[in-house]
């Protein structure tokens, strides 16, 4: 039922993208809100059985805002109808990485996972560098069966192995690469009919730990930078 307030409230905010709609219907971004927040608390208890790294968090903390930075923006719609998530040892900052959840009306709903932001030159070096020297992992690794079953990696690439790399390395196409990040597709209908939505999402991102796990060793010493 949860998941048919958080869907109903976002496919109503989609067709009513302005600002006097969403203060008038305060309440209902209310209630969705904290049916997201309580969906997401279920989540973290799911992945803690095979990541406990991400059991101190606290939903609030993780969650994005519907709000818009319309400034640079050829479309000037003030929100996002959109409820996301990014749930890792250290909440929701992009490194480390960790298991990302979208909910958007019109099938636009996923399960994500990997490094999504390619502004961070430095973390960019810092994988590229792990994957050339450890080549055979990555490539186990990516073509796992329980991985290669869900998962294709995706990323922004350069159309060239960027200078300082062997051109003929073997996973020299993942050197192109500026990040690197996992999308699962979710439906309207799978959200709203599934019996157990965190314990289903939590399965793919299982699936995805190992992927996960490997990006974050080659982030270990990576520093967010200050503002």
């Amino acid at each position: 039922m949860s998941m048919k307030i958080i869907m109903d409230y976002l496919s109503a905010l989609s067709a009513n993208n302005n600002r006097e709609w969403f203060h008038e219907n305060k309440a209902d971004y209310k209630q969705a809100t904290e049916a997201f927040e309580a969906f997401l608390q279920e989540l973290i208890l799911e992945i803690g059985k095979f990541d406990g790294n991400v059991l101190n968090n606290s939903p609030k903390d993780l969650t994005f805002k519907l709000m818009r930075d319309t400034r640079f923006s050829h479309d000037k719609s003030p929100y996002n109808p959109a409820f996301r998530a990014h749930i890792s040892s250290k909440g929701k900052l992009p490194v480390p990485v960790g298991y990302y959840i979208m909910l958007k009306p019109g099938s636009q709903s996923f399960l994500g996972g990997g490094l999504f932001a390619d502004m961070f030159k430095e973390a960019t070096a810092m994988v590229r560098d792990y994957i050339a020297a450890n080549g055979s992992e990555w490539d186990s690794l990516i073509h796992a069966p329980e991985f290669s079953k869900y998962f294709t990696v995706k990323g922004t690439a350069l159309k060239n192995v960027p200078a300082g790399y062997d051109r003929e390395h073997p996973q020299g196409e993942y050197l192109k690469y500026k990040s690197w990040y996992l999308e699962y597709p979710l439906t309207d209908e799978a959200l709203i009919s599934s019996e157990n939505l965190p314990a289903t999402a939590a399965g793919l991102f299982s699936a995805m730990k190992p992927f996960n796990d490997f990006l974050n060793r080659a982030l270990r010493d990576f520093q967010m930078p200050t503002r």
